[in-house]
């Protein structure tokens, strides 16, 4: 059986990251989307959060699994037995540094495949922050996020909570 990590903040997952998962689901067997924890950055929603807007979202597909993981990504990856990592690029400004984190997990592990999709070229500009942004102002988010995701955006930044 075939397992890949599809790792990410997912801060939050917006539909370029589905639409990602859903090309993974087609390679491999088994996909575990792993909702990293802190990764240096300073989330919005705590990591359950995440997995509970996430994992409605992924039930059409019966062979992904949501879970966290913290740590060095490789780590995690050989003690899950994935053969791979799923990463996506959305523009050339993408490559470089998801170019870099690939050597060096192949570095730290040289079984380990990274491999790249590319999303839709309609979720090419989408990203998590640019929502996060829109949303701050309550501006329409619902082309890029499932319902769930907006709801929870839109209670984030309600004026109240500000």
């Amino acid at each position: 059986m075939r397992h890949c990590i599809y790792p990410g903040t997912f801060d939050p997952i917006t539909y370029g990251h589905l639409d990602v998962l859903e090309r993974a689901t087609r390679l491999f067997d088994k996909v575990t989307v792993a909702v990293a924890e802190s990764a240096g950055k300073a989330p919005l929603f705590t990591a359950e959060q995440r997995v509970e807007m996430i994992t409605p979202n992924v039930k059409v597909w019966p062979h992904v699994t949501v879970t966290t993981f913290r740590g060095l990504l490789v780590e995690f990856c050989m003690a899950q037995k994935a053969d791979a990592i799923i990463r996506g690029l959305r523009a050339l400004s993408d490559f470089e540094f998801e170019f870099n984190m690939a050597l060096m997990n192949r570095h730290l592990e040289p079984n380990l495949e990274t491999i790249f999709v590319m999303p839709n070229e309609q979720f090419s500009y989408t990203s998590s922050t640019l929502v996060k942004q829109v949303a701050t102002f309550g501006g329409d988010i619902s082309h890029f996020v499932p319902p769930n995701v907006a709801a929870a955006l839109k209670t984030a930044f309600a004026p109240s909570r500000q």
